[in-house]
Formats: structure tokens, C-alpha cells, sequence
């Protein structure tokens, strides 16, 4: 009997050949797709850092990377792409491949953005994925030597009698320096002006130059420069005195309640890169950030290594995004 029976004017038998050769072709990408993944990493791996070379972010990237790199026998190559209050960064990372070969370091800068722009060509929590919490570092507020202050108290004080006559240091509209010292200025009633940097490094070249004279600045970076009495520390952001610094106070010990800023650092990649390559750089992160070299090698620079699972990174992102704009509007601070 001749097998006429078709779907639509199409044979039968054509129609079941057609299907299986689909399947097959299916069944092949899928399998292609797994074994890439079961591979992976199998290249060079692109982490993007979202500020210059020489800063602490950049720092702690290059140590991350070096490790991860030798683990996994792929090196990690550093794509620093500063500028765009870190928003540069984003979209690259954003619109690039969810394969597990493009990382982002994120950072605070990127929670707040969400509040400090009406509008951005991402979604923080839509188009990127988060991998792992990597750490927290405080900010120190510091003076170039020549500024005749000794204390906060003094340096409200001075900013009070001569408002905008000093300038203090960002590395941008946005970033943990900028944010910082514009709720001391709210909650102190002192003026300062801001000056913008692209980074750490031009900003603390700047700073120990003497053409800005203040700065909320990154510890991990600052700390070499206050021990070598090239700056002078007045006090730090986080909640309670760091051990490493016993002598400088917090904010909040001279009078400003609830002060507590910082900088943290995490990884994460383009949304909807495969979870078992999420969660296989969340692993091998993990242990790399137990390793006691590393321990010793930050927390000597004042950094708090975290960790942690893919939740607790996720859920510490939603926050970050909830309290920076209650601060962002409470401050009234826009960038556009």
C-alpha cells in the first residue's frame, strides 16, 4: 500500500524524516551545549573591571583572577573599563555572551546607579547574574597634611567657616567617595567641592599632590599612604574601629549617627549564563577566598573577605539597591 497519508500535501514518511533529521540536529546542539559546559572553562576567561589599573578594586580583581587562573590552568585577562560611573562596565558585561567567559567585578557603584539614573540601558538585577560576594572594604576619611585640621570635628568645623574652599577627591558621580562625603555634608551642615577622577590612582596622585585636599578614600589603596604620613587619616566609615587601625574612630564616635559607608566587591556575569557554570565559579571562588595567603594578604590591607553562596550575594545586591535610594533621595542627588 502506498503511504499517501500526509500532513497538509506533505508524505507522511517525508514528514517523519524531516522530524527525526530535526531531533538529531536538536539532540546535537544540545549535547554540544552540555559538553561545553562540562568543559568549561576551556579559553581565557575576560573579567571586566569597572575602574582603572592600580586602584583597590583592581587589586583585588588581579589577585582574584591570578588564582582562579591558575586553578583552572585558563588564564583571567583584566579588561579595565573605567568611566560612566561604572556603567561602562555594565553594558559591556550586559551584552556580552552568557557563556562563563565574560565576568564583571561589581561593585557598589552599580546598586546605586539604579537610584541615581532615571533611566539605564540595563536592569542590575534582570541582565546580570550574580556569582559571589567577594568583600567589603571602609573608607577612611583622610586630608592632605597641609589642610590645618586635626580632627573631623575640626575639618566640620573648617568646612562650616569656609564652605566649597576645600576640594575632596571621587572617582565619580556615584561612587562610594562621592556618596560618602555627600552625607557628611548633609548630616554636618560643612561644604566641600567635588572633584571628579576616573579612579583611585589619579584621585590619590592628586590627593598626596595637594590639589585636592580631602577624600572619603578606599582603605585598601590609602592605607600604604597614611602609614607613610603622606596623608592623615581623621576617621573611618564603617560602624565600629577596624583592628587594623585601632587608633582612627568612626564617624558616628564624633557625633554623626548612623554614618556607615564603604566599598564592596563581588563577580557577577551575563544573565542567563548556564547555573552550572554559575555555580562552578561560586565554588572555586569560594575556596580561593579561604585560602589563608589570600586572608592574611587582605585583611592586612583592610579588607573583610566574604563568600558565601549565589543567594546571599543576590540578597545582599536587592538590599544595597534598597538602601542607596533611600539615601539617594533623601540627599537629593542626580545625574541626569
Amino acid at each position: 500500500m502506498n503511504n499517501t497519508n500526509s500532513i497538509g500535501k506533505v508524505p507522511l514518511q517525508w514528514s517523519l524524516e524531516k522530524l527525526s533529521f530535526l531531533t538529531l540536529i536538536y539532540c546535537l546542539l544540545i549535547a554540544g551545549h552540555t559538553s561545553a559546559v562540562e568543559t568549561y572553562p576551556a579559553r581565557p576567561i575576560r573579567l571586566i573591571v569597572p575602574f582603572p589599573p592600580g586602584g583597590g578594586a583592581d587589586t583585588l580583581a588581579r589577585t582574584i583572577g591570578k588564582k582562579l587562573g591558575d586553578s583552572w590552568g585558563q588564564s583571567v585577562v583584566i579588561d579595565n573599563r573605567p568611566g560612566g560611573a561604572t556603567n561602562i562596565a555594565a553594558e559591556l558585561a550586559v551584552n556580552s555572551l552568557p557563556d562563563g567567559y565574560t565576568l564583571l567585578e561589581s561593585v557598589l557603584s552599580h546598586a546605586v546607579n539604579v537610584s541615581l539614573y532615571s533611566k539605564l540601558n540595563y536592569d542590575l538585577e534582570k541582565h546580570l547574574s550574580p556569582v559571589i560576594f567577594l568583600a567589603t572594604i571602609p573608607n577612611i576619611l583622610v586630608v592632605h597634611p597641609s589642610v590645618p585640621v586635626k580632627s573631623t570635628r575640626e575639618l566640620i568645623e573648617y568646612g562650616r567657616t569656609y564652605p566649597n574652599v576645600l576640594n575632596y577627591a571621587s572617582t565619580g558621580n556615584g561612587s562610594p567617595q562621592h556618596l560618602g562625603m555627600e552625607l557628611f555634608k548633609h548630616f554636618t551642615q560643612s561644604q566641600f567641592t567635588q572633584i571628579t577622577y576616573k579612579g583611585a590612582t589619579p584621585a590619590h596622585t592628586d590627593l598626596v599632590s595637594g590639589q585636592v585636599q580631602v577624600m572619603f578614600a578606599n582603605m585598601l589603596s590609602s592605607l600604604p599612604l597614611i602609614r607613610a604620613n603622606r596623608l592623615r587619616a581623621l576617621a573611618i566609615s564603617s560602624s565600629k574601629r577596624s583592628p587594623l587601625v585601632k587608633e582612627i574612630p568612626t564617624v558616628m564616635e564624633i557625633g554623626v549617627p548612623n554614618f556607615e559607608t564603604g566599598s564592596w566587591f563581588g563577580i557577577s556575569v551575563p544573565a542567563k549564563t548556564p547555573t552550572s557554570i554559575v555555580n562552578k565559579l561560586n565554588t572555586e571562588m569560594n575556596l580561593i577566598l579561604k585560602e589563608k595567603t589570600l586572608l592574611d594578604k587582605m585583611n592586612a590591607e583592610g579588607a573583610e573577605l566574604m563568600g558565601g553562596n549565589v543567594e546571599r550575594y543576590q540578597q545582599f545586591i536587592h538590599q544595597e539597591i534598597k538602601k542607596w535610594s533611600i539615601v539617594v533621595h533623601t540627599a537629593n542627588i542626580r545625574l541626569d
